[in-house]
């Protein structure tokens, strides 16, 4: 199905349309039900293991809600009998990178529709080896996710990302295009020099300038002409405190200003030396190396190749890690997709207006799939 472009106000709805009329666009008001919105109940995974990507690399990966993760035929005149249905293969694909998964990403996908497949990038979370940047590159991760969908004998899926996940997202979908149903999106991030530049180097730090404080501070005043080198100096150093040190300083200034109003659980994170190392080491790894794209847009130069897959992309109007210049760079380049804006929220999935949007981004692929199946 091919999504029309709309103009969009702050809240995502079309400028100068009821919200009604709204939904009755995403094809979810006509039944007279509204979308869900609410996160899904928590719930634990029937099924995980570790996968060996290369012989270095072995990846934690988990299985939750319907595992069947295929679609079903309906009747016609059941076309919006939404239970037991669909069973919807998708891949959630965390940010950073070196981030890794938690159980609350498993809560934006209905578990009686959606094999929900998470799964831990190179040197995060719970795979091996632990904060390691060896073989690690976007496209190993682009290979790495095509592994495990044949692993796991999944045929096409929906592809979800936020942050870092939506630039893996998009690369991936762009390489296998064929293989990807639909793709939801939050926190944009292509990637491009200016991006880093505005987070690590100079602007954020315009508004949040306490907390650059720490930051800044850390690193000695002749190498704050390029704080990106001088961090990768210490974060892989031989000495581990050094390490550690600068892994801390580095995650707790990206955990300081993911939320619209600080969040004390994001903050603790920063605190963690294990999940700080492996954040801060590999993230610094990707943006050091530009990404290990051939050219600064290249996202943006291949949008072409998938403008045929429904998408639809989230993003905070005050998000200062991933500024909304480049979901709005995106939104351009692919009008096709749906395109919301929360103008009360930052950067966090967590925050309450983008987890809103996000599940009901994965109600409208659950009517995009049921619709496919009767059609």
């Amino acid at each position: 199905m091919e999504m029309a472009s709309a103009s969009l106000n702050e809240g995502g709805q079309e400028a100068g349309r009821e919200p009604a009329e709204m939904l009755s666009k995403l094809n979810i008001a006509s039944s007279g039900v509204l979308p869900r919105t609410e996160l899904y109940p928590v719930i634990e995974p029937h099924r995980s293991g570790h996968l060996k990507v290369s012989d270095l690399h072995s990846l934690y990966w988990e299985e939750s809600g319907n595992s069947d993760g295929e679609a079903r035929p309906i009747p016609a005149h059941e076309w919006w009998n939404f239970e037991r249905n669909l069973r919807i293969p998708v891949v959630f694909l965390h940010g950073g990178p070196g981030a890794g998964t938690s159980g609350s990403n498993r809560r934006f996908f209905d578990p009686e529709w959606y094999r929900i497949i998470l799964f831990d990038q190179r040197g995060a979370g719970k795979s091996t080896p632990h904060a390691c940047v060896e073989e690690n590159t976007t496209w190993d991760l682009v290979n790495d996710i095509e592994k495990i969908r044949e692993h796991l004998g999944v045929e096409k899926w929906k592809v979800f990302g936020g942050s870092w996940g939506s630039t893996l997202a998009l690369t991936y979908a762009q390489t296998h295009p064929d293989k990807v149903t639909g793709i939801v999106l939050r926190g944009i991030f292509l990637l491009r020099k200016k991006e880093i530049d505005w987070f690590y180097q100079s602007g954020c730090s315009a508004i949040f300038p306490d907390a650059w404080e720490s930051y800044r501070d850390h690193i000695s005043e002749d190498e704050r002409d390029d704080f990106l080198t001088a961090y990768n100096k210490r974060l892989f150093s031989s000495d581990v405190e050094v390490q550690l040190a600068a892994a801390k300083a580095w995650t707790n200034w990206e955990m300081a200003t993911s939320y619209l109003v600080p969040n004390e659980d994001s903050l603790k994170r920063g605190e963690n030396e294990k999940f700080a190392l492996a954040f801060a080491r590999v993230e610094n790894h990707y943006f050091s190396n530009k990404g290990f794209f051939p050219e600064d847009s290249f996202i943006l130069n291949n949008m072409s190749k998938i403008k045929h897959i429904p998408g639809v992309i989230v993003q905070g109007r005050y998000d200062v890690v991933c500024p909304m210049m480049s979901a709005w760079d995106l939104h351009k380049a692919w009008p096709e997709a749906l395109f919301k804006v929360v103008k009360t929220a930052g950067h966090s999935a967590n925050e309450k207006g983008i987890s809103a949007e996000l599940v009901a981004a994965t109600e409208h692929m659950k009517f995009l799939s049921q619709k496919k199946s009767t059609s």
